[in-house]
């Protein structure tokens, strides 16, 4: 089969041909229509992440959406999306024509999404839900703080923060472009990530009128510190990543005298039938344009280049692998 391999850590997946997977006890086998270019799969082909070095060759790819084409539990010809562990254990991912699938990870798909869409929603839009959902437990009313308001975790909080009711979305964005996608969505306003902490902090203050229930962190860093510093009575602040580095300042005052909580979360910590749910519900919104992820398909061939220009940040939205 035609696949993305990865030869060499560190390097880029290069077109090419290899051994199709033949499923073990419990797997499935899925044909691929489309995969998501993530941060996930640099950091794990780079060879320097916690996961460790697997072994190579392997084919990347940590989720995909494809067709069913031999299963015990599912019927071929079924639609699906599946995560996979490409990277962070032996065994190849979603980026070639076939993958072999744990039957319990795979997650039918019936709302009328595009494949494409599907697999740029993905996982960052069970994160998103899972965590204004499940952690922060976002209230119908309350306001919501979304930083990096124009990725695809970003875009998604951004959606399902006005799919649960929230009262006032804010996003906070580094550039034109990412304002547009976080505007286009349905953000109330967008703060420009821009100046010092104290800057920052002024600005969200007055985006969100003074103080912010729930605050969506996939970026952590000087927006965290900012963030934190005008949540609400009772305010939460979830980090889901470290896009913009590993540390925040928090102070200690203001979490006492405020009540707040600062949370973490990560899909690792989700069961087979958390995700499911999360995704499935996720669909259902975006079947009717309610969640979106702004993406750019790219042909499975041109994978080189893809992994560069995702490596260089130099992306319109999610780069969506059509195989």
């Amino acid at each position: 089969m035609r696949a993305a391999v990865l030869r060499a850590h560190g390097e880029s997946p290069a077109h090419a041909e290899h051994p199709d997977p033949v499923p073990s006890a419990g797997q499935s086998i899925v044909r691929v229509t489309a995969a998501p270019v993530v941060p996930l799969d640099l950091l794990c082909a780079s060879g320097t992440s916690y996961f460790g070095q697997q072994p190579l060759p392997y084919v990347p790819g940590v989720q995909g959406v494809g067709v069913v084409e031999q299963s015990d539990v599912v019927a071929p010809g079924t639609r699906v999306f599946f995560p996979t562990s490409a990277g962070m254990s032996p065994g190849d991912g979603s980026f070639a024509e076939r993958c072999a699938v744990p039957d319990d990870d795979l997650i039918v798909v019936d709302a009328p999404v595009a494949d494409a869409q599907v697999a740029a929603l993905g996982l960052s839009a069970v994160a998103a839900w899972m965590v204004l959902t499940w952690r922060a437990q976002l209230q119908p009313g309350e306001s919501v703080l979304v930083l990096g308001g124009g990725g695809a975790v970003g875009q998604a909080a951004i959606g399902t923060a006005r799919v649960l009711g929230a009262s006032r979305i804010v996003a906070e964005c580094r550039s034109e472009e990412a304002k547009q996608r976080a505007l286009a969505v349905g953000a109330d306003e967008v703060v420009s990530m821009t100046g010092d902490v104290g800057e920052l902090t002024r600005a969200f203050s007055e985006a969100t009128g003074g103080s912010v229930d729930v605050v969506v962190d996939p970026v952590f860093g000087a927006a965290a510190t900012a963030a934190s510093r005008v949540l609400a009575a009772g305010g939460r602040l979830v980090n889901l990543g470290g896009a913009s580095g590993d540390e925040a300042t928090f102070s200690s005052a203001v979490l006492r005298s405020r009540s707040v909580s600062v949370l973490g979360y990560t899909n690792n910590a989700l069961t087979s039938e958390q995700r499911r749910d999360a995704f499935t519900a996720v669909l259902q919104h975006a079947a009717v344009g309610e969640i979106a992820v702004a993406y750019e398909s790219v042909p499975l061939h041109e994978i080189a280049a893809a992994w560069e220009r995702q490596s260089a940040g130099l992306t319109a939205g999610r780069l969506v692998l059509t195989i």
